[in-house]
């Protein structure tokens, strides 16, 4: 399933999820610089998008133990 148009093959998903069935998320570049992220566990929720700048800050906040 195409999540916000985007192509299934694109998505990445996090280093910090696990192969244990725990939480994952993957995420993607849109066309229109924002970031979709998604549950790669279950795609037919869709994705959410984020601007870069509140992206990095989330990414920042878990690799520094803030999340």
């Amino acid at each position: 399933m195409a999540r916000y148009g985007l192509p299934d093959g694109a998505w990445v998903k996090s280093s910090y999820s696990g192969d244990n069935g725990g939480s994952c998320i993957e995420a993607q570049p849109t066309p229109d610089g924002l970031v979709a992220v998604g549950d790669s566990k279950d795609r037919s929720l869709g994705a959410h998008t984020f601007g870069p700048e509140h992206w990095r800050a989330f990414v920042t906040a878990v690799q520094d133990g803030s999340l």
